[in-house]
């Protein structure tokens, strides 16, 4: 970041004309354009950059004197990515990536570390007259002039992203033993008691420890993970990446930084510092890479301190559409043909992280007209719907699920969803408003959609009250999705194609198995099925994977199934009914997504079974 002298001896053409800033990009033909000019008019055609966003960085670029765009990057309105790319394309400039910096020092001598630190540069390759360098900052012409002086050679230059250009530094020019950055940190934060609550306020507040926590979370959003665990140990605070819904561990902070750095994010939260007993739950709103999140903390205390879950909320990334969250087939079907009904329960249900609240937030986005009243009751809300009431769960002062729903009949709603039926209350009363003329849509905790039924019957709730309100269970599980620039198609071994063959011929109904086996074998009825598998390349990170998709079944209720509810049949005889009714299984789902290429046969077995 460059202070207020080093701008003031830049030359008076590359500062922006702010006012113009804050209104839609001119023209690039226009001779009143300046190259800052330019870079904003194409974070503008991209969409990365508002009025509003621009307004409150010139606000405060007139306190601190710093450009404009290095305001934009700092206060989080845009990403380093977006900059970067608007820098390219603005000033015609190439942009490059993680895999083009250089293995070995260039122009080492003439060029120090700490300058090249300082200015966010990296030489990537010299001629005979020519330096090429990567820079963080095309604009900042007082640190190109320094580099041609210092190495009498004229410099090109290239983009680079910030955080990639100091990795390339660390990794190329530096060489640190065990325990250095520790003892960095060490240095920073100084020996202190944890017990010293006001000390360690003071410390979570400092500059090494706020770097330490922006620097997890910007590699949370930059990998998409949806979860960040920050878990310390004896001689280890370590930090783990759930993406696509496997955990990666990451580069580990300092152990001696365990306490600061978690007092860090309790502060972010509105969290109780000192009280280190009890978990605690919070919220943190953050715009993090340009990008509005809602980050849901949780701490539980453990042997060596407490234990820190951040779930990451994009707002701005989540989609509600079933085609987009991978519902179609026999699933979508059934799936609509529930939403259609004018009132009766339809229930979602699977383990935790399975992407069931999405599930319901996409089908209340599909109701929300303007003659439907739709009310949730929720712990907690986790996406705002315009056009939905929503309410939040507050057990401390008696708003529970059963005290909420009981307020909520009273106010003429035609759609309800609970969030999770917890308890035989709440099933009761969620029962007693379908039985009235209400819609209600709700979660449970199952394994399957037949499970569903035997669940809310262990609870208490009378058979012949399910047989007459439940629509349908819709029973899902998220399978990573093969990168398409990368998956590679192969023909699966004897033995797996053979078992293949035996689910296609698994008893079902007529139109099921004819729908699975087209699938299986398109146009080569008897020949081998084709699969994918997971390659890797820069898209994907290298996983093969990129993003999840929902494998589902679909539970309706029919007289055959009310029949077994009323008996009290086991859940397995309640599936096999539905199976032969024409359910296909998550198996089968499954299956079908991985013959087209969007997933693979391996995390089809991980998440489902065939039964």
């Amino acid at each position: 970041m460059m202070d207020q002298g080093q701008a003031s001896r830049r030359e008076p053409y590359l500062l922006l004309n702010e006012e113009a800033a804050a209104v839609a990009p001119m023209p690039l033909d226009q001779g009143t354009e300046t190259p800052e000019h330019r870079l904003i008019a194409a974070l503008q055609r991209r969409g990365k950059c508002t009025p509003g966003d621009l307004a409150r960085a010139r606000k405060l670029t007139e306190d601190s004197g710093d450009p404009l765009r290095l305001m934009l990057v700092r206060l989080g309105l845009v990403s380093e990515r977006d900059m970067a790319a608007a820098a390219a394309e603005g000033l015609d400039l190439e942009l490059i990536g993680a895999d083009d910096y250089p293995d070995a020092p260039i122009a080492e001598e003439p060029l120090s570390l700490r300058f090249l630190k300082d200015a966010r540069i990296i030489p990537l390759f010299e001629t005979e007259r020519e330096l090429w360098l990567a820079v963080a900052d095309p604009l900042d012409d007082f640190i190109v002039q320094a580099v041609a002086m210092a190495t009498g050679k004229v410099p090109q230059m290239r983009v680079g992203l910030p955080t990639e250009i100091q990795a390339a530094l660390e990794r190329v020019y530096e060489q640190p033993a065990d325990g250095d950055a520790e003892a960095e940190v060490q240095a920073e934060l100084g020996n202190f008691s944890e017990e010293d609550i006001e000390h360690l306020s003071d410390l979570a507040s400092e500059a090494p420890v706020i770097r330490l926590v922006n620097q997890i979370l910007q590699r949370a959003v930059e990998s998409r993970a949806s979860d960040v665990h920050i878990e310390p140990f004896a001689d280890q605070l370590k930090v783990r990446y759930r993406v696509d819904g496997i955990l990666k561990e990451g580069e580990s902070p300092p152990v001696s930084s365990t306490a600061a750095v978690i007092s860090r994010v309790k502060i972010m939260a509105k969290l109780n510092i000192a009280e280190r007993r009890l978990p605690q739950d919070g919220r943190i709103p953050q715009r993090i890479q340009g990008r509005e999140l809602d980050l849901r903390v949780s701490t539980v205390p453990t042997l060596f301190g407490e234990s820190v879950v951040m779930r990451l909320l994009d707002k701005e990334s989540v989609s509600f559409d079933f085609d987009a969250l991978g519902f179609d087939g026999p699933p979508r079907e059934r799936l609509i043909k529930v939403l259609e009904q004018p009132y009766g329960i339809f229930l979602v249900t699977g383990p935790t992280g399975s992407g069931k609240s999405t599930t319901l937030y996409t089908a209340l986005s599909r109701l929300n007209t303007e003659d439907r009243k739709i009310i949730t009751v929720e712990d907690p809300v986790e996406y705002q719907v315009a056009g939905i009431n929503q309410i939040p769960v507050k057990s401390a002062i008696g708003m529970t699920f059963a005290g909420a729903l009981r307020a909520i009949v009273r106010q003429d709603p035609d759609i309800i969803m609970v969030g999770e039926m917890r308890d035989l209350e709440t099933a009761r009363i969620a029962v007693q408003s379908a039985l009235t003329g209400h819609v209600v849509l709700s979660t449970l905790h199952t394994n399957d959609a037949a499970s569903g039924v035997t669940r809310l019957l262990d609870m208490g709730v009378e058979d012949y009250l399910l047989t007459s309100t439940i629509n349908g269970i819709l029973a899902q599980r998220l399978v990573r999705r093969l990168c398409p620039e990368c998956r590679q198609p192969y023909t699966p071994p004897p033995e797996l194609a053979a078992k293949l063959r035996e689910v296609d011929r698994a008893p079902a109904s007529v139109s099921a198995n004819t729908a699975a086996a087209a699938i299986f074998n398109p146009g080569q009825p008897g020949q081998p099925p084709q699969l994918y598998r997971a390659v890797g390349c820069k898209t994907c990170n290298h996983s093969g994977y990129r993003g999840r998709l929902v494998i589902a079944e679909v539970l309706l209720m029919s007289d055959r199934i009310r029949q077994a509810v009323l008996t009290h049949a086991t859940a397995g005889e309640i599936h096999q009914i539905a199976v032969a009714e024409g359910m296909a299984t998550m198996y089968r789902d499954g299956l079908r997504k991985a013959f087209e290429g969007h997933t693979t046969i391996e995390e089809v077995i991980r998440v489902a079974e065939d039964k």
